[in-house]
């Protein structure tokens, strides 16, 4: 249509009535022109991914309501996205961010805050954390001048070795930062009680985990919800997706006060975007060396970021909650189906496992190659055969080029024991998808192509 159409087309509606057509008219389109996968026949060959972003008309309709609002900031869908998240995980507050990097990152610099006292975490003290992960669980404390202290892990579990933890443990530990592994909870009982034996803080990295449980204390409790701090990613691979975006929770008041501090320019003043004098004292404090009575907005008790995030990306957000509960459902029967399929070459593949006392739910299946498998050589025929993979991120960290700077500085950082598991892994896993977008056809044949790469070796 040109401007003249276009005209005429909204002739004699109010905004709100050509606010609901738009509305109808996207929610058609996205029905016509999306998600036509599901509904065509798998043939045999074509490319399978790891992830794929799973959405219907609800989220487009969302995204472009909040588009034609042009709030654009966090918005009122920001607010109901928080609210819905922390009900979910069964916390008292939750917080969005700009990705689950931010929020790693948002979580440890919240812990650092000369507001905890003792507790705070200063330069050249150490935190408990596996080389075997994805970089930006450790990346926070190097920036930042603490030490990490790398642990191995357990396979096939894949996640830290909770029987190393004492002896990784030094008169400067203060945390403990570890992620779930694939969905895989690690052994949150142990860990939790070291931590709470020895007065060290627990962040749980959950960014590949969202929806998983764990037994503790006579309840089943989400993961990312036993530790004191609790991180989430929303990028598309994951199993719900903004785009791009993360959250972090907590039970603790004092730290949300500092979470948010640190995610909003370290403001100490707790107002939302265009609010003002929420509580009736802006302009009559005394705070550091500032003079009486300076503007509350303006003064920083934190060193913060802008980890702010769009109403639009929240909007897609609350769409992606209240489809949630089935995702990771079906994350799990995906995750089941190729544990089953792939029982008759678990003599050749070191088949995942879930941790004792948990209800996984799955980012990924991850395989372990019998030594003498070529993982190259195993996962190209796969890839030929039209089934992405991916390798366990990082392997073992400390082995990539970024290290090669502070390596043997003897300063930086320092391994507790050996890594044998890490190495393991670095040299023979890999894992592929159980997003909720496969179907069994899809998952049959992956496993029919692992099998086949294996046996050829």
């Amino acid at each position: 249509m040109n401007r003249e159409e276009l005209n005429d087309f909204f002739e004699g509606m109010s905004e709100e009535q050509a606010h609901r057509k738009i509305l109808e008219i996207v929610g058609s389109y996205c029905d016509r022109y999306h998600n036509t996968q599901a509904s065509e026949p798998y043939r045999e060959g074509d490319r399978i991914p790891y992830a794929a972003r799973v959405y219907d008309r609800e989220e487009m309709v969302n995204l472009v309501d909040s588009a034609l609002e042009f709030w654009l900031t966090m918005g009122r869908y920001t607010d109901e996205f928080e609210r819905g998240l922390a009900g979910y995980l069964g916390v008292s507050f939750a917080d969005v961010v700009n990705s689950g990097s931010s929020a790693n990152l948002l979580a440890f610099m919240a812990l650092t805050s000369h507001q905890l006292g003792d507790r705070a975490i200063r330069r050249g003290d150490e935190i408990i954390t596996v080389a075997a992960g994805f970089p930006t669980t450790v990346t926070p404390a190097l920036n930042f001048g603490a030490v990490p202290v790398f642990v191995d892990v357990k396979l096939p579990e894949y996640n830290i070795d909770e029987s190393r933890l004492e002896a990784a443990l030094s008169d400067r530990t203060k945390a403990v930062m570890a992620a779930h592994t694939l969905g895989n909870p690690f052994n949150l009982e142990a860990v939790k009680r070291f931590c709470d034996r020895h007065g060290l803080w627990l962040i749980e990295d959950n960014c590949d985990a969202l929806g998983s449980r764990y037994y503790i204390d006579g309840q089943w409790k989400m993961t990312g919800t036993v530790g004191d701090i609790g991180t989430s990613s929303f990028y598309p691979p994951h199993h719900m997706t903004m785009g791009e975006g993360g959250a972090v929770y907590t039970d603790d008041p004092v730290l949300q006060r500092l979470l948010l501090s640190v995610r909003d320019w370290g403001r100490d003043c707790v107002c939302k975007s265009g609010q003002d004098n929420r509580c009736g004292h802006r302009f009559d404090g005394q705070y550091g060396e500032l003079p009486a009575g300076y503007d509350h907005k303006y003064v920083y008790s934190t060193f913060g970021y802008n980890f702010g995030i769009t109403d639009m990306q929240s909007a897609v957000g609350c769409a992606q909650l209240r489809k949630f509960p089935d995702f990771a459902e079906r994350r799990k029967q995906n995750w089941s189906f190729l544990k089953d399929a792939l029982e008759p070459v678990s003599d050749r593949i070191l088949l995942p496992k879930a941790e004792a006392n948990s209800d996984p739910s799955w980012f990924g299946f991850c395989m372990t190659l019998e030594e003498g498998i070529d993982r190259t050589k195993a996962i190209r025929y796969i890839e030929d055969h039209g089934v992405q993979t991916r390798l366990l991120f990082a392997g073992n960290l400390i082995k990539h080029p970024c290290f090669d700077a502070i390596r043997n500085d003897g300063v930086s950082y320092r391994v507790s024991g050996d890594l044998k598991n890490t190495d393991i892994i670095t040299e023979r896993t890999f894992w592929v998808g159980v997003y909720p977008g496969m179907t069994e056809d899809r998952l049959a044949y992956m496993a029919k192509v692992i099998g086949e790469a294996v046996k050829a070796q």
